[in-house]
Order: structure tokens, then C-alpha cells, then sequence
């Protein structure tokens, strides 16, 4: 029977499938988009005028657009099979591609404008998206050509997207064998956390073995997906795929670099935290993959929906009432879907409804002190989309890096405030969660980013078997866990395990989340510097982040983020939570 907090609320965007309202939104996109280009065909307006009207139109497309997605995505991940759903799906993704034709359009007419600056000063409407338009202009050699860009983006419909589908449905309907009965992929993989070691291991087991039923579709995905990426940084005058990634997360390869040199710095400290963990769980030769995410610790207590709100709602409004507030009425409001059920995906995000001021997040809830954490960092990108709220949407587009902020600062938070009334025995619990967490947003980041690179190199001399695939994740574990996993027991499956691969248009989604988790940790340094006056400060960080390059956002809490030196001064937070974890654990090497 469904509870109060259970399922989400989508009713506000459309009622049903067979809503009049999501049929017409949806027959008027190709409309909206022919209509967008017409404007910037009027000779007879000037170019103020055209900008204008042209930015206006824009962003009632956006707002349309933002209630489909939101309807149609969030039905879908968590009811992979509804066939209106998916046909809704398909008649989207062909609009797509009308209005990205529109949008370039735009964008190579506001790179035409040589007086943009002039027309900017002199316009209420265009100032408060200036560094929108100015991107545009900056960003235009980077244009698909126009007379092969329709043919791309339709081709990408067939390609990445339909592949990028494809293995979500191969993800959510993949039905495991477990102890004589049969569970959906996210439901076996959320064992990971039991108590139980006999549990964690045959919950491991069972979900190497499954994958043998859609390894080989799911191959032909990332293959295909990777494959795509290369044409289409072709296509944008980018040398490499990462380059391309890179300019859109407005990063630039200085911070990469830095980032990951502090990281390969603090790799052997992870290790040592590992190692710890494989002793005090009885092993010897490093930790088995299965129980990375073991429980250790005397708090082995299973929660409720109610219970973390009632946390979530206590912890975080030390920090701001008005954060406290939000995230009551997220629970209250019916934001949230919780648990894991047949047809939905694994994981959990949070999409921003922004016309709405509304937030939706996907759980797969099961009752860990990790689940709540994981509420706590969605809720964390809610309270970013707040933060934001009322903001043209040309000025909402955060970068990947910065978008992690918000919900990394939540976690970190969650766990200071904790920490700093609990047990000897809670605090060895807690210490070890975060631990656990942060060594999967730094190590197995680090592991993912290495082999989505091996991928993408490899993949124009040919597309890789399953076998080469396994290979170059065990591969990349090596590279990353070293000695801290064991080597008989670790993941090779992982690259089809992590949707993050698959995401069609976002390659290297995975360091933005080590980037994030540092990033997060330094801007919660500045608030334990500064104390409560910090909030505002914080907000204000937040609602800037789509108007800046990373490195400018960053600057204004005066972080430095080119410089290696402030990624390890993020590390040896971390580091010196590994020091009291070895020593509550009497691990000690």
C-alpha cells in the first residue's frame, strides 16, 4: 500500500498521457521552432528589435519544453516500459531536433551582430542575460556547419540518443536471479549495503551474472555512443572529445589537470582507508569488490522515509531555517519517489522543474544512513534550482563542475553535524560512510574518466568486444583502487553498470563529480571559516553559476581552482578523516 511518501507528484505538469494540453504542447515545438528562425529572418526589424523578440520566444519554448521533459523523463525512469511514455518520448526527441536548429540559428546570428555590446547596454531586456549572448558569440566556430546540421541532428535521434535508450531499458527491465527469486537490477545492486556479508556477496554474484544477459547490446550502446562523440567534435572544430566536453563545462584544461594531479597524489591514502576496511572485515588481500560499501560500525540502524526527513529537516537547518523549510515541503509536496520497483532505473538524480520553482528527485530508497545521504545531496541540487529561481533560463545552465556543488556541500554538512554529537562507535559508522562515498567520487571517478578516455582512443581502430571492455575497466580499477581492492574480486562490468557512459551528448560525465565533491568541500571550508554569514554568500555562489566560467565562479569565494594547491587542501580533509578512521578501527598500518 503506498504511504504519504512514496511515489512523486507529477500531476502539475500534465495530468496524464491523454492530457489535451501535453498533445498540443508537443504537436506546437516544430511551430515554435519554425517561427524562431523566421524572426531572425525579418529584414525589416532591426537588430534590437530581432534580439529581443527572438530571446522572448526563447524562453516560453524553454518553459514548454522544461514541463515535457520533466513529464515524459521522469515517468520513463521510473516506469521504463509505458509505451506512452515512450512514444511521447520519440515524438520529443524528433522536436529536438527542429528547436536545436532554431537555437543555432540564434546562436550564428548573435555571433553576427558586431555592435552586441552596444545593443546589450542599451536594452533592460537583453542585460540580464548578457553573459548568455556573449557566449554565444565566443562559441560560434564551434557551430555545426548549417548546411550538414539538420542532417546530424537527426541522424543523433538514430544514433547516440536511440542507443543511450536502449541500454536504460536493458538497465531498468534486466531481471536478476537472486536466492531463488527474481529483482530488478537497482533492488540487488542496493544489497551492496546490507549488514549481512553473506548477503553482500551473493547480491555481487548475482549481479556480475546477470549482466551476461545484455553484455553484448550494451556494448554495441557505448561503442556507438563513443563513436558519435568523435564525429560530432569533428563536426564542432574540437581536436579531441574531451576538449569539446571541457569548453562545455566552461573549464578549461588547467583546472583538469590540477585536479587530477592532487588526486593521483591522495590515491595511496584512499588505498590505506581501503585496506583498513578489508582488515577489520576479515580479509587479507585487499578489499573484496562486493564489500566496498559494508556497513562498518556500530550504527547499522534502517531508516524511514519519515526519520530522514525528520534529519534532514534538524541537520540542515543549523545551517539556514529557509533550507530546513525546503526541504520539508519537498517530502511534504510529493518531489520525491523513493524506492526501487520493477521498471525503474537504478541511482538517483534530481531534475529542476524551473518555471514551476520545483524540483523533482528520484530515490531508490531502501533505509542505509547512505540513502539519506543521498537524499541530502539531491535535495542539495533542489535547493541550487531555488537558489536559481526566477533567473532567465538562458542564465540556468550551471556547468557539470559546478552543478555538484550544491549537493556535495549538503553531504558534507549532513556528516559534520552528525559527527559532532555522536558515539565512538556512531562515529566510526559515520566516518567510514563518508569515507565510503568520497572514495567513489574520487577513486572510482578517477577509474571511470580513465577508461571512458581508453574507450574513446580505441574506439576508431575498431569497436570494442565485451572482453576488451572488461579488460580495460579491470584495467582502469588497477589504476585507480590498487592494492586497496582485490584483484580477483573487483567490477569489470561497471562500464555497463554506470548510466553516466551512456549519456548521449555529456561525454566524460565523471569528473565533474570529483570536481565536485572537492569543489564542495572547499566551499564548505569558507563556511566553517566564516561561519553563518557565510549562507548568503553561498546562495549567492550558487545562483551565479550559470553566469560565469568555472574558474571565475569559483574566484568569487576566492578559490583558485587552477592551482593544484586548493585541490589538496580538499584532499587532506579527506585524508585526515582517513587518519581518525584507521585509528577508531585499530587498523593502523
Amino acid at each position: 500500500m503506498e504511504n504519504k511518501y512514496d511515489r512523486w507528484d507529477l500531476s502539475y505538469l500534465y495530468t496524464d498521457f491523454d492530457d489535451e494540453r501535453l498533445k498540443n504542447d508537443l504537436a506546437s515545438l516544430k511551430d515554435d521552432a519554425e517561427k524562431g528562425i523566421a524572426l531572425l529572418q525579418d529584414a525589416d526589424r532591426d537588430r534590437l528589435s530581432v534580439l529581443e523578440q527572438s530571446v522572448a520566444h526563447s524562453e516560453q519554448i524553454s518553459a514548454k519544453v522544461d514541463r515535457l521533459v520533466n513529464f515524459i523523463q521522469c515517468t520513463l525512469a521510473v516506469d521504463a516500459t509505458n509505451e506512452k511514455a515512450n512514444a511521447a518520448m520519440d515524438q520529443l526527441m524528433m522536436a529536438f531536433t527542429d528547436l536545436d536548429l532554431a537555437s543555432s540559428a540564434l546562436s550564428r546570428y548573435v555571433a553576427e551582430t558586431e555592435n552586441l555590446e552596444e545593443l546589450i547596454a542599451a536594452s533592460e531586456k537583453l542585460r540580464p542575460i548578457a553573459f548568455a549572448l556573449r557566449e554565444m558569440k565566443e562559441k560560434a566556430s564551434h557551430l555545426i556547419a548549417p548546411e550538414v546540421e539538420p542532417w546530424i541532428l537527426e541522424m543523433q535521434l538514430s544514433g547516440g540518443e536511440a542507443f543511450s535508450q536502449l541500454r536504460d531499458k536493458l538497465d531498468s527491465t534486466l531481471a536478476v536471479d537472486y536466492r531463488d527469486e527474481k529483482l530488478p537490477l537497482s533492488g540487488v545492486r542496493g544489497k551492496a549495503y546490507d549488514p549481512d556479508p553473506a548477503v553482500r556477496k551473493d547480491a555481487y554474484e548475482a549481479e556480475i551474472a546477470s549482466y551476461a544477459k545484455v553484455e553484448l547490446p550494451m556494448s554495441y550502446c557505448l561503442n556507438s555512443i563513443k563513436m558519435e562523440a568523435r564525429t560530432l567534435a569533428k563536426a564542432r572544430n574540437y581536436e579531441t572529445v574531451l576538449d569539446m566536453t571541457l569548453d562545455d563545462s566552461r573549464m578549461d584544461r588547467q583546472t583538469l589537470d590540477a585536479l587530477w594531479t592532487a588526486v593521483k597524489e591522495y590515491l595511496p591514502h584512499f588505498r590505506r582507508y581501503l585496506k583498513a576496511k578489508c582488515r577489520l572485515l576479515g580479509h587479507t588481500d585487499g578489499l573484496p569488490f562486493y564489500d566496498l560499501f559494508a556497513p562498518v560500525g556500530a550504527v547499522t540502524k534502517k531508516f524511514t522515509v519519515e526519520e530522514a526527513r525528520e534529519i534532514l529537516i534538524r541537520e540542515m537547518g543549523k545551517f539556514s531555517p529557509e533550507m530546513a523549510a525546503f526541504i520539508g515541503n519537498a517530502f511534504d509536496a510529493r518531489w520525491i519517489d523513493f524506492y526501487p520497483r520493477d521498471g525503474k532505473t537504478g541511482g538517483a538524480f534530481c531534475s529542476s522543474v524551473h518555471y514551476a520553482d520545483r524540483s523533482l528527485v528520484m530515490t531508490n530508497f531502501q533505509g542505509s544512513f547512505s540513502d539519506v545521504s543521498t537524499l541530502a545531496h539531491e535535495l542539495g541540487h533542489g535547493w541550487h534550482n531555488r537558489c536559481m529561481a526566477g533567473l532567465p533560463y538562458m542564465m540556468t545552465d550551471e556547468p557539470m563542475p559546478l552543478a555538484e556543488t550544491a549537493s556535495i556541500f549538503n553531504e558534507t554538512m549532513l556528516s559534520w553535524q552528525v559527527l559532532r554529537s555522536c558515539s565512538p562507535e556512531e562515529k566510526l559508522y559515520l566516518l567510514e560512510n563518508g569515507l565510503m562515498e568520497a572514495t567513489q567520487t574520487v577513486v572510482d571517478i578517477y577509474s571511470r574518466f580513465l577508461f571512458e578516455q581508453e574507450v574513446i582512443d580505441t574506439r576508431p581502430d575498431h569497436a570494442m568486444s565485451v572482453d576488451e571492455l572488461k579488460a580495460a575497466m579491470l584495467r582502469a580499477q588497477e589504476a585507480s583502487y590498487g592494492d586497496g581492492l582485490d584483484p580477483e574480486i573487483r567490477h569489470p562490468y561497471m562500464w555497463a553498470c554506470k548510466s553516466h557512459y551512456y549519456s548521449s551528448g555529456y561525454n566524460f560525465y565523471n569528473f565533474p563529480y570529483a570536481f565536485g565533491l572537492l569543489f564542495g568541500k572547499g566551499v564548505f571550508a569558507r563556511y566553517l571559516e566564516q561561519g553563518p554569514a557565510f549562507a548568503k554568500d553561498y546562495c549567492s555562489l550558487l545562483r551565479s553559476c550559470g553566469s560565469a566560467p568555472v574558474a571565475e565562479v569559483a574566484a568569487s569565494v576566492g578559490i583558485d581552482v587552477r592551482d593544484p594547491a586548493f585541490w589538496r587542501s580538499s584532499l587532506e580533509v579527506i585524508r585526515k578523516d582517513i587518519d581518525l578512521f584507521c585509528s577508531l578501527a585499530g587498523q593502523e598500518e
